[in-house]
């Protein structure tokens, strides 16, 4: 069989990519020498990405990007990336054979599988965790920040990060950016991609050092709790923008105060916005962003799961037991009771922060919501499923598409009763051409499709291994890991992990990773015989 892809292409400028991968983990090379540690997780891993990325590059010194191509490789560049991530955890773990002691040799990540988890995880901005314990006692400062710079390195995307900052992929830079960002397609903010690339990143950038400075002033005014100093502000930032939610605090946000959370909560929502209509909006067109449907979509989603939310904490919608494998136990739940009950601020502060981290996928915790009764959780799953906007840096299926799905639908209901009507579906006063429709329609489908295969096969694996995870375990797990989202319920939950799976199943949950991060299409595509035949 002729293959019709350039695969050598494709190669070569994933090669490109992990080459400069070396930059950015000079940072965490910064912070262990600030600290005193141990640069060994990080000069191998450095090592490692110019010698793999120039052997690459040598594949095609002069590669010619089409659509094809450019499929391979945005996912390509995706399991790269996530492969090299996992050097400095087993480095950490099981040091370097006659050079270099194991730093944490009980490191929960000294399993290759675990550690790839970990690492897609992170770069995939998902933020579910198989760490056995999460501080910077047990695991170095640098390897902690490694681990919340690869979320901010996925957010935006790397490839998008690429395409701004590399001349050689100015050609091609179109289909590589709409096979990666998120949403229906990419808009582009100037005649020319590569600008639009770095306009999209300015901004990403700009945005994180102002939540960073935020953050660290709080706790410079003694208003961020004992936990904020300037590496956990640091920390953050670079987990909040990516709606990644890896924290280095064990209790996620709920370690810090309640300035704290309400601080991050406008963050994350900016963080599920379409970053070309904030940017459109900070350059003197803010009517672009209060008039767009999607935005507005966006906001009432968030707004009505809030409310049901506050009314639930606020008239005691707590559980009344513990259930079995839960990671709390029941004087935290009489506890935290005791403090929302009849108490508007905190029932309303709970229920915004994880209406909003929920619906942009970001993750975070402003207190372990596993306590939360049921309804509260049905409510959040459903929200899984709802993700952010558009052109953001949030996963699962997007506003905009959901918003596609109900007018077609309504659409069709008229039609059936009216046949002889001519109905388009409308977006912002504009008609959705028929090819979009089937795209989003397609997607969706294809999406929900995933999910419950994905369900089924954790099922199948768990029972497999002997491992009791209850039902909304294994479907929150599976919504959670698809979506991006990060923590689900119970053993899952936001204090909890995913350690126990049987590593078949991590390795699948790391391809549900994978696919969510990609918006499944790029991926699947890759995988079909029509893709290589000539």
């Amino acid at each position: 069989m002729s293959i019709r892809v350039d695969y050598r292409a494709s190669l070569s400028l994933v090669g490109t990519v992990l080459k400069y991968l070396s930059v950015p983990l000079l940072l965490p090379v910064v912070v262990a020498l600030y600290y005193g540690e141990t640069l060994a997780p990080f000069l191998p891993t450095i090592a490692v990405t110019l010698l793999v990325g120039w052997g690459l590059e040598r594949l095609a010194p002069e590669p010619d990007i089409a659509a094809r191509e450019g499929f391979l490789m945005v996912a390509a560049t995706w399991l790269a990336v996530a492969l090299v991530g996992t050097i400095p955890y087993l480095i950490e773990a099981h040091g370097i054979p006659l050079l270099v002691e194991p730093i944490h040799p009980d490191s929960t990540l000294a399993n290759p599988t675990n550690a790839l988890f970990e690492s897609m995880s992170g770069f995939s901005t998902t933020g579910a965790t198989v760490l056995g314990s999460i501080n910077v006692v047990d695991h170095t400062r640098g390897v902690m920040l490694w681990r919340q710079l690869t979320q901010w390195l996925g957010g935006m995307g790397i490839v998008v990060l690429a395409v701004a900052i590399l001349p050689e992929l100015s050609v091609g830079g179109a289909q590589l950016m709409d096979a990666e960002a998120p949403g229906p397609g990419i808009e582009k903010l100037t005649p020319k991609i590569a600008e639009t690339a770095r306009v999209l990143w300015g901004a990403y950038l700009a945005i994180t050092v102002v939540e960073i400075l935020l953050l660290y002033g709080l706790d410079l005014a003694g208003m961020a709790g004992p936990n904020m100093n300037a590496y956990n502000a640091v920390a953050h930032g670079l987990t909040t923008m990516p709606t990644g939610g890896f924290s280095p605090q064990a209790r996620s946000i709920e370690a810090f105060s309640a300035a704290v959370q309400w601080v991050i909560i406008p963050f994350m929502v900016i963080a599920g916005t379409n970053f070309a209509l904030i940017w459109q909006a900070v350059a003197g067109s803010p009517r672009e962003l209060l008039e767009d449907t999607e935005f507005r979509g966006y906001l009432g989603a968030m707004a009505v799961l809030t409310a049901i939310l506050t009314g639930l904490l606020f008239t005691g919608g707590f559980a009344s037991g513990v259930p079995e494998g839960a990671t709390f136990d029941a004087a935290y739940l009489s506890e935290t009771a005791a403090a929302i009950t009849g108490n508007l601020e905190p029932a309303l502060r709970h229920a915004l922060f994880q209406a909003v981290s929920i619906v942009t996928t970001t993750g975070y915790a402003s207190m372990d919501f596993d306590v939360w009764g049921a309804p509260a959780k049905y409510a959040l799953l459903f929200a899984m499923f709802v993700g952010g906007s558009a052109g953001s840096t949030g996963g699962s299926v997007k506003v905009i598409r959901w918003i596609v799905v109900a007018k077609v639908l309504r659409r069709e209901l008229f039609t059936t009763a009216h046949p002889e009507a001519v109905r388009p579906v409308r977006l912002g006063g504009n008609a959705l051409d028929d090819r979009a429709t089937r795209g989003i329609m397609s997607f969706t489908l294809l999406y929900l499709s995933m999910f419950f295969i994905g369900a089924f096969v954790l099922f199948l694996d768990a029972a497999r291994a002997g491992v009791d995870f209850t039902v909304l375990e294994v479907i929150s797990g599976t919504a959670s890991t698809l979506g991006n989202v990060g923590p689900a319920f119970y053993r899952l939950g936001p204090m909890g992990g995913y350690l126990r799976f049987p590593d078949s199943s991590k390795l699948f949950m790391v391809v549900l990773m994978w696919a969510g991060r990609l918006e499944i299409l790029p991926l699947l595509v890759c995988l079909t015989p029509e893709y290589w035949r000539r």
